[in-house]
């Protein structure tokens, strides 16, 4: 009798350990696919697809679900509900093959990103128009400031760009200047001012760094669900199979 109530309590106390480590996950995820969307937000214009944004939304919708499989873990095991505790490990078991999807639709559209960003990026650059309101001038200039690029494969693009030509100086927009220079002009007869490496391949690889954060949070997430599922089994498999165990939770006697 001792044997099972100590056996019991472990596995109990186990449980309601991971409700609370679905607690904690919860809150990685939904921060993890608040991250993609602001991020996203950053470099939308290059990525026309939205449906790209699918893991993040899948991910931020699953951090708000495990939140509340948490709570019902917990109180599941607290008060040793069998019913509860199947539940727990249904839900757990549908958040294990969701978090799946998640990683599939994460390699299929990281795979995308190269297309994408190669369709859209010259039509972005002839729309720069230098001012600060215009979307897609912004949008520029912070790319190739942060990324510290210039152009699309260098910064030579810019002499094809409708921008370029109608300002007829013979320069590319400041943000392709080095970070270090104050003097800087942006100037091509000066071409030791501006950044050398082009944006595309940078902002490439940017969304697919951004894409690889949410396969491996849901491939390290899904290996919490996977262990949850395990940690909530063992206890109903113990209450269906220790008779002396039931009965010290219903609060019965051997007869």
């Amino acid at each position: 009798m001792a044997a099972s109530h100590t056996s019991g309590h472990v596995g109990g106390k186990l449980t309601l350990n991971w409700a609370w480590i679905e607690e904690a996950a919860a809150g990685i995820l939904c921060y993890v696919g608040a991250y993609v969307f602001i991020t996203y937000d950053d470099y939308d214009h290059f990525f026309e697809d939205v449906y790209t944004l699918i893991p993040a939304v899948i991910i931020i919708a699953v951090g708000t679900l495990l939140f509340i499989i948490g709570l019902i873990g917990c109180c599941a095991t607290i008060r040793e509900s069998r019913c509860g505790l199947a539940t727990f490990v249904i839900i757990l078991l549908l958040v294990f093959i969701t978090e799946v999807v998640v990683v599939v639709l994460g390699y299929i559209y990281r795979a995308k990103v190269e297309d994408e960003v190669d369709h859209s990026i010259r039509k972005v650059y002839n729309g720069y128009n230098g001012t600060n309101p215009d979307a897609a001038s912004r949008a520029i200039d912070y790319v190739q400031r942060q990324l510290r690029c210039c152009g699309i494969h260098n910064y030579s693009d810019w002499e094809n760009t409708v921008w370029f030509k109608q300002t007829k100086n013979n320069s590319v927009p400041l943000s392709c200047c080095r970070a270090a220079l104050s003097n800087c002009t942006g100037s091509l007869t000066r071409p030791m001012d501006l950044y050398s490496e082009g944006c595309e391949a940078l902002v490439v690889k940017k969304l697919q760094e951004i894409m690889m954060y949410v396969i491996w949070a849901a491939l390290a997430f899904a290996a919490i669900q996977l262990l949850g599922m395990l940690c909530a089994c063992v206890v109903l498999c113990r209450r269906s199979r220790d008779p002396a165990y039931e009965l010290l939770i219903t609060g019965g006697t051997y007869a």
